[in-house]
């Protein structure tokens, strides 16, 4: 007789533990970086700045919203390996998008474009 395993929901919690602790430092280093360029002015672009410091809480967001998705889904009755099969693509794929779309709108504001962030257009 098969017994299913008891649901993850350690996992759960700490993959949107992780995610939103992430969140928190990535905001805080995109807000430092373009509140340093925007009062020095300085000729390194922002648009570049793809360094460790902002890179590493991103990849945070991204694996801690992974094991938080498919955590979510084993709940529900899938296997770990096709929830983490499953969840993997979307999440990561979602992050490649929201950092080309995070670059676009860092391009826009070095343009001198007041309307970069704004959302009511």
């Amino acid at each position: 007789m098969y017994y299913q395993q008891t649901p993850p929901y350690l996992l759960l919690a700490a993959g949107l533990f992780i995610a939103i602790t992430s969140g928190l430092a990535f905001s805080a280093v995109l807000k430092g970086a373009v509140d340093d360029w925007y009062k020095k002015r300085s000729t390194r672009s922002i648009s570049k700045m793809q360094g460790l410091d902002i890179q590493l809480p991103f990849l945070g967001i991204c694996i801690g919203s992974c094991i938080f998705l498919a955590s979510g889904m084993s709940i529900f009755g899938f296997t770990a390996k096709i929830a983490y099969i499953m969840a993997a693509p979307l999440v990561f794929l979602s992050a490649i998008l929201g950092w080309s779309q995070l670059k676009n709108n860092l391009v826009l504001l070095e343009s001198g474009n007041p309307r970069a962030f704004e959302l009511d257009v």
